[in-house]
């Protein structure tokens, strides 16, 4: 087995983000093979003993990271008080563990990313790493190119200023007359933001699918299906978020 971060070592076997993890060394409490661990060092854990506290270090579990196909009508929740349906209700197939990262509202539809990677789902909803998502709207009426230019500038929501949004118009032969459809790249996640951002230009939105987030896409996959990410996918997107040194090209 290759040599591996201490960081990444703690944080895969439980002691919470990497960052935590360079604390507990930073405050000596690591060891390896009986001495002071030093931030920054590489162990292998099949042939050192790693402990924290004196305590021998769990091995690490294997993460999975997964994408499900949302369709309207089900709640990102693990479990709801009124019994609506959940998503957890169609991952038949998927490994538990799994936690969703972000949401979609109950009508929208689309990518949800899942894993069981405490530090990947925090790194891709945090402001901080500007995860791109973007979403096929359907809005009652036509943008005029002065609605569409508010929304690249950005918006004043009732929770603050929503950040510039891609948008550009889409034509497709089957949308209903009278409606339009937009494609919506934002990099926040404000509750219900890009809905709140068309009706802030006169838009009701009337369908809302999210089709990508951090260069993964939803592509083909069937409403309520799900499937693990390729190898290169989740490469892709762990290195979005920092969580692969490129210039080894080992994941951190």
């Amino acid at each position: 087995m290759p040599l591996e971060r201490l960081q990444k070592l703690l944080a895969a076997a439980g002691y919470g983000s990497r960052r935590s993890a360079e604390t507990l060394i930073v405050d000596g409490r690591v060891t390896v093979d009986g001495r002071r661990a030093t931030l920054g060092e590489r162990a292998d854990p099949a042939s050192q003993r790693i402990a924290v506290d004196g305590r021998p270090l769990a091995p690490p579990a294997v993460t999975a990271v997964w994408m499900l196909h949302k369709p309207s009508g089900y709640l990102v929740s693990a479990k709801d008080p009124h019994g609506r349906r959940t998503i957890y209700d169609l991952l038949h197939s998927a490994p538990r563990g799994l936690r969703y990262v972000g949401r979609l509202d109950w009508e929208s539809e689309g990518l949800l990313l899942l894993t069981t990677d405490g530090e990947l789902a925090h790194r891709l909803t945090h402001p901080r790493y500007e995860v791109w998502k973007t979403y096929v709207a359907e809005i009652e009426g036509e943008a005029s190119a002065e609605a569409l230019e508010r929304l690249r500038r950005g918006i004043e929501l009732d929770d603050g200023r929503a950040a510039p949004a891609r948008v550009e118009r889409l034509q497709d032969p089957r949308v209903p007359p009278g409606r339009s459809l937009l494609r919506v790249g934002i990099r926040e996640g404000k509750n219900r933001e890009v809905r709140r951002m068309l009706a802030a230009v006169g838009h009701e939105v009337t369908r809302l699918i999210r089709i990508e987030v951090g260069g993964i896409r939803l592509g083909e996959l069937p409403p309520g299906a799900s499937r693990p990410l390729t190898a290169a996918e989740e490469a892709r997107v762990r290195a979005l978020v920092g969580l692969v040194d490129a210039t080894e090209g080992v994941s951190l």
